[in-house]
Formats: structure tokens, sequence, C-alpha cells
């Protein structure tokens, strides 16, 4: 796989030659010839815990990631929506994800319901489509999952290239299930225009570089969405790669939770003060298990960092590449991820297929592992709670700001990038998409947080399942499903969620209950559907979410 990979991006390289891109001018020669607008990356990866990442206090080897943070800044406070699907919509489009049409996943639930239409609507933009007045080539590879059933496709909502699946859900080429859209046409895994035996996360990343080559010899300045899909089930990696892991995580969620966390509070992601969350009483303790039990968990999670790791190493061929084409230092580079651990399957996990990690098998890390991917926070993807909504952001931006290695704790949240790209491009956020009137940006641009001034802003909502949220200054209101009673929590002294203070300041949380109720209404969050939507009940009942 890595020597088919070699010389697919030779033959890139050499494209480039033919083109004139052998003798490229530095970035700022190129910027003055552009209008000195920089080059966009927006980097998504999918079901990837707070702590994940080295740099964010994780064992797992991310040495890409974490030069980035070296040399640019990492926020603290960077909120997501609890889930894909929602949260790419909200990326793209600067809007929370029922005012975009995507409340829930891609089911339709009829026109009663224009939150839940399970594709983005008519009433938003993407940045790709703002920027295009901005005079950028823009691009697109990896996971659409916007609505690509309902006919919204990226080569129609702004990217002038793209390859993408519809929804993820692969690693390997198997010859049958598999989806790619190459410019808009469909191309099978064995198709003459991509690399033999690849590897996803691989693909994305070469053809993200394909298309960089392709703005840079239109001498365009590029908008990249790069939405991995890793490290998403069915967890997948090449077997070497899963055998550099084994027996690494022999030592147990319990013990590797209390590591992160400390090294959290030494790297100053968390504050001393905010104690570790508890075990979940559904995961047992680690000495617990039988060996059996421990062999199995270790090569659970021995697929999953390697998973995370080969996207690390996407991401650090993506930075090669910039590098060595003169446009590193002037490419705002953003990275997050589009929720938290992912703990559905239940404590146990799910490992079904032979040789587990290969491209006939079925793993999930489940609700053991998404404990310790989280930490120190509680819960997971799906909630609204900090383990499911909050995730690291990595800023990368040598040409617009001095900042290395900083942290910033302003809260943000994946609405901020849309207004973010928008402000430094320069350009102007539509009025209208196809002749019709567009929402407003609901979002602030995260360039004041670049030189960590405040954003302003009033408040931050959240709602997925029935699960909610509103944040305001260091205030928290959350509750789990419809039925659940409001949690009031203060982030500036428990950010993990531990003390709930609603019985003790009941005027607050009907205040933030009340702010609340008017952005549902106002967002498309309400009318919800009241039942599950119809292809989903279709499906087999997952195991009970923690």
């Amino acid at each position: 796989m890595q020597s088919s990979r070699r010389e697919f991006l030779k033959a890139f390289v050499a494209s480039g030659a033919s083109l004139g891109l052998a003798g490229m001018t530095p970035w700022r020669a190129r910027a003055a010839q552009t209008g000195a607008k920089p080059n966009i990356i927006v980097i998504l990866v999918d079901d990837m815990g707070f702590s994940d990442l080295g740099c964010y206090g994780s064992e797992i080897p991310t040495p890409n990631l974490d030069q980035l943070a070296a040399n640019g800044l990492r926020f603290t406070q960077f909120y997501n929506t609890a889930r894909c699907c929602p949260s790419r919509a909200s990326v793209l489009t600067g809007l929370y994800p029922h005012q975009a049409g995507v409340g829930h996943m891609t089911e339709d639930a009829g026109e009663q319901y224009p939150g839940y239409r399970g594709r983005l609507n008519d009433a938003c933009v993407t940045i790709a489509e703002a920027l295009h007045g901005a005079g950028y080539f823009t691009a697109m590879t990896g996971k659409w999952h916007v609505g690509q059933s309902h006919g919204v496709v990226p080569w129609e909502r702004g990217f002038d290239r793209s390859l993408n699946s519809p929804a993820g859900g692969f690693y390997f080429p198997d010859g049958k299930k598999n989806r790619l859209f190459l410019n808009g046409q469909m191309v099978a895994d064995d198709d003459p225009a991509l690399p033999s035996n690849w590897y996803s996360t691989d693909l994305w990343t070469d053809f993200g570089v394909k298309f960089i080559d392709e703005a840079l010899a239109a001498k365009q300045p590029f908008f990249l969405y790069l939405a991995y899909n890793a490290p998403h089930f069915p967890l997948q990696a090449p077997a070497d790669e899963i055998a550099r892991f084994r027996g690494k995580y022999m030592m147990g969620w319990d013990r590797l939770r209390e590591q992160r966390h400390a090294k959290q509070i030494e790297l100053g992601i968390m504050d001393k003060a905010w104690a570790l969350s508890p075990r979940p009483p559904e995961v047992k303790a680690w000495e617990a298990l039988s060996a059996e039990e421990k062999d199995r968990f270790d090569l659970i999670m021995a697929i999953y960092a390697a998973v995370v790791a080969h996207m690390d190493q996407g991401v650090g061929r993506l930075v090669a590449a910039l590098r060595e084409r003169g446009v590193l230092d002037d490419t705002l580079i953003l990275f997050m991820s589009d929720n938290g651990g992912n703990a559905e399957s239940g404590p146990d996990g799910r490992t079904r297929g032979n040789p587990l990690g290969g491209v006939k098998s079925t793993v999930y890390c489940g609700q053991s592992w998404a404990t310790l991917e989280n930490t120190p926070l509680r819960r997971y993807k799906h909630f609204n709670h900090e383990g499911g909504i909050s995730t690291p952001l990595i800023v990368h931006w040598p040409a617009g700001f001095a900042a290395k290695g900083e942290l910033r704790s302003q809260p943000g949240h994946l609405i901020d990038i849309m207004a973010t790209c928008v402000d430094a491009a320069g350009a102007n956020y539509p009025a209208e998409h196809n002749g019709k009137p567009i929402q407003p940006m609901e979002g602030r641009s995260l360039r004041p947080a670049f030189a960590n001034q405040p954003i302003q802003r009033d408040a931050l909502f959240w709602e997925h399942e029935g699960n909610a949220a509103v944040r305001v200054g260091a205030w928290k209101l959350v509750r789990l499903g419809r039925g659940g009673a409001w949690e009031l929590y203060n982030m500036k002294t428990d950010r993990t969620e531990l003390h709930d203070l609603a019985a003790e300041q009941p005027d607050r949380v009907k205040e933030l209950a009340a702010k609340w109720e008017a952005w549902a209404e106002r967002a498309h969050v309400v009318p919800a559907p009241p039942k599950r939507l119809p292809k989903e009940r279709g499906k087999k009942a997952p195991a009970k979410r923690p």
C-alpha cells in the first residue's frame, strides 16, 4: 500500500511540473499576486475524543498534530454538536444544524419539521459558496453526510473539486459497499483514477494535495475541506500498525484516565481544581476483568490507536506538501472533531469478523474505552454534557498570528468556522442562495481569540435527540433527554460537571431555560419529530446508550 501511494503522489508531482509548478515562488510572492488572501484548510475528524491527541493528554503518538499545536494555538473549550451529520452542517454553513435542515441525521421527517429534513436546505450557503466570491478555488475530500441521498452534493454546493463518500463507514476497498464520487462521477474501488490498495485516510489526503496543486496552478488561493472518517467505526487499520500498539493498553482505562488527566493538568488543558469524573457504574474496574477480557479490550484500543495515529500521519503528509510548495506559512489550518468519543455498543464494545481491524471486521470501542477517550469529561457522542460536545481545536497560521504553543480558553463552536473563514479571506457572506434569502451566520469569527481577545456573543446552544444545553459565560444548563431535569454547572469552577447547582439557583435555571426555549423556537429545534425517524425504526436496535 505504501509503495502504490508513493507512485500515485509521484505522478501528481510530475503533472504539477508540467503545469509550471516546479519553480513555484514562496508564499509571499504568490500572496501578492492573489491579493494577500490566505489559503484555508478545515480538517474535521470523526468520533475522536477530547483527550485522544498527545497535545491534549493522550499516550497515542500524534507528533504531526502536536507540532501544529506547538507552532500554533490550542483551544481548551471548543464545542461541536454531539453528532456527525449535525456537526458537518454547522461547520459548512455557520448555522446551528437545525437551521440548516440537519437537526438529526439524514432521514427526512417531512415538511412540518423543517429542522429535520436530513439535508442542507436552500436557506444556507456553504463555506465554499461563500469563498467563491472572493476568488477561491474550493475543494473537499472525505465524508460528506449532509444529504447526498436527497440530492445535496458537494459539486453543487460550491466545491470546484471533490472526492467524497456520501456517509463514510469504510477504510479499505472491499469491492462491494463503498461508494466514492470523484468530481460528481461515481467511481469503483478499483477505478484507475484511484491508487491501488488504498486506505481511506490516505485517499482523502492524497486527493487533497492533488486539488491544492490544481489551485496553485490556477494561481488562486484555495479552500480545502478535509473530512476524515477516522476514527469512526468500523475501526480498521493496517495490521502492522495495529501490532505496534498491541499490549500497550493492558494498563487499562482506570490508570490511563489518571495518566491522561495528570498530563492535561501539566499541559494547562485542565485546571487541577476540576476533578476527574468518576468511572461510570456500567464500566467495570479494569482489575475486575479476566485475562481474556483484558486481552480483547487491549486489541480494541490498539486498533483505535492505530487509526488515530495513521490520521496524524495523513495530517503530517499534508503539512509536508504545503511546506514543499512554499505555502504553509500563509495557510490557515483549523483541526477539529465532530463529536466526543463514541460509547455506542455499550461497555463491552463490538468485535466481529476476522482478523479484527481488517477489511472484513467490525470493531467499536464501546463505552469503556470512550470513557478514556473523553478524559476527564462526562458522557459521550449524542449527549450535550461536556464529553459529547467538547473536543480539540488546533489552529496553525504563522502569517496570521505570532503566538506559538499557546492555549485559548475562550468558548468557541463549530458555527464559528464559517465566520472565521469569511473573515480571514476578506470575503462577503452572501445575502441569498439561488435567488432566495439565506439566514445570517450564527457564529462569530475566532480571529479575536487568536490575539487572545474575547469573542463577543450572548450564548451558545445545543440540542440532539432531546438532549439539550445552553451556555452563557461560565454558566451551563444541560439536560439528559427531553424529559430530563435541567442541571446547572459553573464551567469556571466545575468543568467536569460534578456539582449540579440547579437546586441552589432556581432563578438562574429558569432564566437560562427560557433563553434555550426561545432559541429552540427560532432555530427550528421545535417542533421535533414525535418519534424516531422511519428509517431508524427499521434498523436493529443498538445497545442501550450510557
